[in-house]
């Protein structure tokens, strides 16, 4: 049945192709800069709908932009299509069964995320034709979300400078308001570099970059005490020295996510992290570099845009979920644990049910526990004003970036709970574009923000994008 708002008709009208388009790009699993066949779906498709596209935005092999429309207030709409490494998973069933000769999979629902924008913003180019009202609709194709910072790079080059207001989405067990905290990051790399030797007959005369990168750790671990509680720092090595024990390692590469509430914190706990870095140097008598792979700031609240997605998801209800649903939703929890389940709930600010999907939508004024993570689309907020939702797509409980996440990507659930959410991202799109005063206290709210606490982007001057990074 169609919805009495002309613009959701519009977003119904499409929904067919773009849960289409949302299952391709989960048959081809791609990480950090390297979703050829996944732009390429994208970029297809807006071609198809219309759109006047710009592939290799930033010199991004896999960043497209595509516009509709004339004059008017600029709407931009990001979506992703990246995938995670380590998360292959066969679609529809609820036991841990990853896909013969794949390790990558959508364990962050980013096929979702980037059909459902860009479904959206079809909608809102539609309903710009069928109106003859000015105003243009920009879908933004942002790869690299899962660490790359695809957006950090955007905004610092200007990408988005004449864009009046952003809007975004992301996969979640409830349809919300997105609560505008995260973590401002660096993702640095320390490589060690000694001297090697022969481990049994002349020890003496070698020095272990290992050895480094196994104090610098302890010496990260001691400083946990002494950082900020909201703060987090994580390793993983690139490159351990070799495979040899009978070989001092003449060199050896840690990587480092450095994570703070906001920016100024982030620059001093990466500085503190870089000096234990220059003392397991010191100790080992070997020598350190370090380099920034990537960075993205803490996102910046909007209010005003707020209000109006979520006005906009109390018109529309919770997602049209059905008994099937709910009972696929509940053989998904039976695979997690009571602790994952709550977890949700307390995420989102929500008193604990036994509702298996979303039945309600999250208050306006709820708030969770502080258990942040980090997104590029926090760069983007400090630029323009900048709205996030929650759509709901999956079983409550269910962890980020789990092989549970994979296998309900293609679920009709999954594909309800995204059509659910570009109806609300296009109805806010054209509540801004109908409503001068709205876009006037988005505006000003955000100006307000910037002069009280200008942005400086994180990201080295001159610093390319990491397009051959691992992971």
């Amino acid at each position: 049945m169609h919805n009495s708002e002309a613009i959701w008709r519009h977003v119904e009208d499409h929904a067919a192709e773009f849960v289409a388009l949302s299952d391709r790009v989960w048959e081809m699993p791609e990480l950090n800069f390297q979703e050829v066949r996944s732009a390429a779906e994208h970029t297809a498709m807006l071609r198809a709908q219309g759109f006047r596209v710009t592939e290799g935005i930033d010199g991004i092999p896999t960043a497209m932009m595509g516009e509709a429309g004339e004059g008017g207030p600029v709407i931009a709409i990001l979506g992703e299509y990246d995938a995670l490494p380590g998360l292959s998973q066969e679609a529809g069933i609820t036991e841990h069964r990853p896909r013969p000769g794949e390790g990558a999979g959508h364990g962050c629902g980013h096929n979702l995320l980037g059909a459902g924008a860009l479904l959206a913003a079809t909608a809102v180019k539609d309903w710009l034709a069928a109106e003859g009202l000015p105003g243009r609709v920009r879908y933004y194709g942002c790869p690299a979300e899962e660490g790359g910072a695809a957006k950090t790079f955007m905004v610092r080059d200007g990408v988005f400078a004449d864009v009046d207001v952003a809007i975004t989405w992301h996969p979640g067990p409830f349809a919300a308001i997105w609560e505008p905290v995260s973590l401002a990051i660096q993702l640095l790399d320390f490589t060690f570099a000694g001297k090697a030797s022969h481990a049994a007959a002349a020890p003496h005369l070698g020095r272990s970059a290992l050895d480094a990168v196994e104090l610098m750790n302890v010496g990260v671990n001691y400083m946990r005490e002494h950082m900020p509680s909201d703060a987090r720092v994580h390793y993983a090595y690139l490159d351990a020295g070799g495979i040899a024990p009978n070989v001092v390692q003449a060199g050896a590469t840690v990587r480092y996510l450095v994570r703070a509430a906001d920016l100024p914190g982030l620059l001093d706990l990466a500085a503190r992290v870089r000096r234990i870095a220059d003392g397991a140097a010191l100790m080992t008598e070997t020598t350190v570099t370090s380099r920034v792979v990537s960075a993205m700031s803490n996102l910046l609240p909007n209010p005003p845009l707020e209000q109006a997605l979520h006005a906009n998801l109390m018109r529309l209800g919770p997602p049209p979920f059905d008994a099937e649903d709910r009972a696929f939703a509940e053989e998904i929890r039976a695979t997690l644990t009571r602790e994952d389940i709550v977890s949700a709930h307390r995420r989102f600010g929500v008193p604990v049910t036994d509702a298996p999907l979303c039945d309600t939508i999250v208050p306006l004024d709820a708030r969770g526990e502080r258990m942040m993570g980090s997104t590029d689309v926090g760069d983007v907020s400090w630029a323009v004003p900048t709205v996030q939702a929650r759509g709901a797509t999956y079983a409550i409980g269910t962890p980020g970036h789990s092989w549970q996440m994979t296998a309900q990507g293609k679920t009709p659930a999954a594909h309800k709970g995204m059509v659910h959410v570009a109806k609300a991202m296009a109805g806010t799109a054209v509540d801004v574009l109908r409503d001068p005063d709205l876009l006037a206290r988005a505006k000003a709210d955000h100006a307000e923000r910037l002069a009280r606490t200008p942005y400086v982007n994180p990201l080295p001057a001159g610093l390319a994008p990491p397009l051959d990074m691992v992971g």
